[in-house]
Parts: structure tokens; C-alpha cells; sequence
């Protein structure tokens, strides 16, 4: 462990770097509540999504960090901001018009339109649980509803009246004028109609009382205990801070601008701001910001439609600081990666496996690879075979890697089931061929020729001389436009694969009916009719 940890000391990854950060702020010493808290949120007002998983995987990651470099005990806490109101009617519930009465109201005191929990906020939360649970994550959830309720916000709500100027002062500086007259940090609920009131505070004493205009204009005066109020999000993200200790959490760069108001409100209540950790947003195919109203960006279940969930754990591994485009086009190139750094780590040494992004998925137990074909050559054969299930690839797979199986090769047997479906559902309806030009013809038969008379084998690499022979032969310079060729007027594809491991994957003789089929016309024709 001692070797472990010294080496997790200096290394560049960045789980460990912040894990440092987090444990420099003990200098040596152990918490006084006895451990690290690590902390996320969640809205419940939508369904959890992938930058749900991406927060909590990149906060699991820096967790595990902290525990190789250190023997305090960690917590991480998964806070469900439950108690804010409905304040639209979401789109995909059954019967929403019966939900209408309820605009306004606690999430959790809204009715589950789905009929399995006891209030909407119960059942945005059980689906929270288990989608960490499915993803293996180790968690504790917290509800905002049963924080306030229960009273474990009471001390902090008194400390938040008794500072209140000190909060408004903090808060109205980052409010546009005409939202300064009204606003208040705390959001009461209305004894007559149970919904979050967005009302000013006639007035707020010391001793935690708090006195309103209720919504049909009757003055009200109630405790900011015991759950008759709740703080505005940005100030209860400093308050909870303050509340918990919370020693770390991220968030994305759209919540940067509110950092010094979180950390100004967490210790203006005594509290210590965590280390904070800024991560860049994705953005769709065409460089635009992703968000849920728009819909432009992948789903959590259309990743994992089309590859594992530890491809995905590699992409959110990646730069987290840098915008990242995030469309289907990326998966094929995430799958591949991951399988290059599994075969990595086995060779290499402690320090360039702390740095590898698959020790940070599956800590000390990296898997080894059985990928013995990489995901983008599966989608070439998928194809150029038409497959419509992954029996037809295995055909393929055996008689270049006859040890391979779907038993002794499980990570290739879901890869080929994924690539058939990738393919059908993406390359297939965008792909089109293009009839070659005259030299690119006289390669191809060229090509074609040399491969009849072939007599070396499934050797890629030999293949992939003789390939390279052939552009070298009929002037292609630079020879990328050769092998752009080859792609664009057999595959259908502007890219693909080292073609002389293609060869030896799909067949030689296979190869020569494809180049034959290409002369012809008949995949240029198939495409335009298509």
C-alpha cells in the first residue's frame, strides 16, 4: 500500500490531484465529524441523465483517489433536491392536466402520476436510486424534504435568519433590479395551499420568525424550523455546505459564476467552502451547448444502446475540463480506446497505471481485454455483410481468431451485438458509395489481381503491404487518398480501418467479390437507389 500511495502522491491523473487537494485541507489531521464527505445534487423535477452519471462517476473516481492516499473514511452523499416546487408539468407523465393543481407544490407532496410511490418527489427519487444502483455506484441518499422536515436543517436555518442581511447583502448583488424588491432567501410554504411561496419578507428576527403576505394577502408569521420553509437554491447551496461540512463536490461550468456566492453564504453560517471542482460542458455534434429542453444530445440509454457502460465511464474519464463533443459518431472511438488502455495497464508500471483512465473505472481490478477485433472493424464487417444479427460476424471472427467465442470472449460477443445494431441504426441509412475514377479503377483491379493470386494467409500486416504496394504502384501521393478511396468506394465510409486487417477479417477471397461488386456498380447503384 505504502508503494501505492507514494506513487499516487506525485501522479498527474487528475482524480488524484483534486484527492490531494481534498486532503490538504486537513494538513494532517483527521475531520472532527470523522471522515471526508464527498457530496452531489440531483433535481428530481427530471429523470437522472448522463450528466447525472457523469458527476457521480467523476466524484467516485476522485473518492477512490482520496482512499489510496489516505485512511480517513469517506461518505459520499447523493442530495435529492425534493422539497423544490413543480414549476412545470413535465412532459412524459400520464394525465398531466390532473397535475395541474399542484403547480407550485413541495415535489414531494405533488401525487405520483405513475401510481408506484407516494408522491412525484418519491418516485423522481426511487428512479435516482436505482439508476446509481444499476451503474454499481456506493452512495448515501439524502432527501431535502426529509432534511427540513426532520429538522437537520433547523441550525442552520436559525444561523440563516439570524445573518440574514449578511445573505441578502451576498445575494443582491447578483440580482437585476426589479428582482431585488421582491427577493427573499427564504422560500415559505403556505400554510393554505402547501405551495413554495416566492414572496418578500416583511420581516425576519434573530430568533429565526419570519413574517410574510400569504398568497390571498393574509399576513402570516412562522418559524423557519420544522419545515416551514426551505432557502433558495443558491443560498441553500452554501447553507447545506455550511450544515454537512461538506468537503468536496463538482458541478458544471454554468454554476461558475455562483461559486463566490455558494462559498460567501457557506461562511457567513460558519461554515468552510468544500474544494470545488468545475467540469466543462458537453456539446452536440455541431459545437452547441447540449440541454435537456432541446433535446440535441445523446441519453444515457442510447450510449449504452450501442456500447458498455465502461466505454462511457472512459469518456467522462477524458479532460473533464475540456467542452467535449458528445453524439454517436464519439462511441465507436470511446469503445476502441477503452480496449486499447485495458491492454495497456498490463504492461505497464505503477506509475503509468495510476495514470491509465482504466484504473480509475475498476480501481486495482482491471479487466483484461478480449477484444481480439476492434469495435470500428466489427461496424466495417457489419458492413459489408449486411448483418442483421451478430451470428453472421462470429462467422467472420472464427476463421480469423479460431480460439475466439462468445464464451471465452464476452466483451467482443456484446461489441458485435452492439456493432450490428450500431450499424443498422447509423452508418446504414447515411452511408453512400461513389463510383471510382479511372485510376482509382486501375488500382482496384490492380488490388483485385494481386489478391487472386494471393498465397500468405490471413496475415493483416502482410495484407496490408500488399495493399500499400498496390496505391504505391498507380502514383497515389500522398497514399491517405488511396486508402480514402478504398474506403469511399467499398465501404461507403469517409474512414475506416487498417484495410489490410479488414482483408484478413472478412476474407480474402470475400475481399476480391467486394472490389468485383465495386467495378461493377453495383454498390455505387445500390446507394443511389437507396
Amino acid at each position: 500500500m505504502s508503494t501505492l500511495r507514494d506513487a499516487a502522491m506525485t501522479s498527474k491523473a487528475w482524480p488524484f490531484e483534486e484527492a490531494r487537494r481534498v486532503l490538504k485541507r486537513y494538513d494532517g489531521k483527521d475531520p472532527e465529524k470523522g471522515y471526508v464527505l464527498f457530496e452531489t445534487g440531483y433535481g428530481p423535477s427530471g429523470l437522472p441523465h448522463i450528466g447525472t452519471f457523469g458527476e457521480v462517476g467523476r466524484t467516485t473516481m476522485i473518492r477512490r483517489a482520496f482512499e489510496i492516499i489516505s485512511d480517513i473514511p469517506t461518505r459520499l452523499l447523493c442530495f435529492s433536491d425534493d422539497m423544490d416546487g413543480m414549476r412545470k408539468i413535465p412532459g412524459n407523465v400520464p394525465d398531466p392536466a390532473a397535475l395541474q393543481p399542484y403547480m407550485q407544490r413541495p415535489l414531494t407532496a405533488v401525487p405520483d402520476p405513475f401510481g408506484t410511490h407516494g408522491s412525484f418527489g418519491d418516485h423522481m427519487n426511487a428512479r435516482l436510486k436505482n439508476f446509481l444502483d444499476t451503474f454499481g455506484f456506493e452512495y448515501e441518499f439524502a432527501s431535502a424534504t426529509e432534511y427540513y422536515n426532520s429538522g437537520k436543517m433547523d441550525t442552520i436555518l436559525l444561523k440563516a435568519a439570524a445573518n440574514y442581511d449578511a445573505i441578502m447583502e451576498i445575494m443582491l448583488k447578483s440580482l437585476r433590479e426589479e428582482r431585488r424588491a421582491t427577493y427573499s432567501c427564504f422560500l415559505p410554504i403556505s400554510p393554505r395551499t402547501g405551495r413554495v411561496l416566492y414572496v418578500p419578507m416583511k420581516k425576519v428576527t434573530p430568533d429565526g420568525m419570519i413574517t410574510f403576505d400569504d398568497e390571498d394577502g393574509t399576513e402570516i408569521t412562522l418559524p423557519v424550523t420544522g419545515g416551514n420553509c426551505k432557502l433558495q437554491w443558491k443560498p441553500d447551496f452554501g447553507a447545506r455546505w455550511a450544515a454537512l461540512d461538506v468537503d468536496f463536490e463538482m458541478y458544471g461550468k454554468d454554476h461558475a459564476t455562483n461559486t463566490p456566492i455558494y462559498d460567501g453564504i457557506c461562511r457567513v453560517l460558519g461554515g468552510r467552502p468544500p474544494e470545488h471542482f468545475t467540469y466543462e460542458l458537453f456539446l452536440d455534434a455541431d459545437g452547441h451547448k447540449i440541454s435537456k429542453t432541446s433535446g440535441n444530445g445523446l441519453t444515457i440509454d442510447e450510449w449504452l444502446t450501442y456500447a458498455s457502460t465502461e466505454s462511457l465511464s472512459y469518456f467522462m474519464y477524458l479532460k473533464p475540463k475540456t467542452a467535449k463533443r458528445m453524439h454517436f459518431d464519439v462511441i465507436p472511438k470511446a469503445v476502441d480506446e477503452y480496449h486499447q488502455q485495458l491492454r495497456a495497464y498490463a504492461t505497464q508500471d505503477m506509475a503509468a497505471q495510476l495514470n491509465n483512465p482504466v484504473f480509475h473505472i475498476h480501481g486495482s481490478d482491471v479487466p483484461a481485454s478480449d477484444m481480439v477485433v476492434p469495435f470500428a472493424m466489427l461496424l466495417n464487417l457489419a458492413a459489408v455483410s449486411s448483418a442483421e444479427s451478430k451470428d453472421k460476424l462470429w462467422g467472420f471472427i472464427r476463421r480469423y481468431a479460431p480460439d475466439a467465442s462468445p464464451a471465452a470472449n464476452p466483451q467482443l460477443d456484446q461489441a458485435a451485438g452492439f456493432a450490428v445494431r450500431y450499424f443498422n441504426d447509423f452508418v446504414k441509412p447515411e452511408r453512400t458509395f461513389r463510383a471510382p475514377d479511372v485510376r482509382e479503377r486501375a488500382a482496384l483491379e490492380d488490388l483485385a489481381g494481386r489478391l487472386r493470386a494471393w498465397t500468405g494467409g490471413l496475415d493483416a500486416e502482410a495484407l496490408q503491404t500488399e495493399v500499400f504496394a498496390t496505391g504505391t504502384a498507380h502514383g497515389f501521393e500522398p497514399l491517405r487518398d488511396w486508402f480514402t478511396a478504398l474506403y469511399e468506394v467499398l465501404l461507403g465510409a469517409s474512414q475506416g480501418p487498417r484495410f489490410g486487417g479488414f482483408i484478413a477479417l472478412y476474407g480474402v477471397d470475400e475481399t476480391v467479390a467486394l472490389i468485383e461488386a465495386a467495378l461493377r456498380g453495383d454498390l455505387a447503384q445500390g446507394s443511389a437507389a437507396a
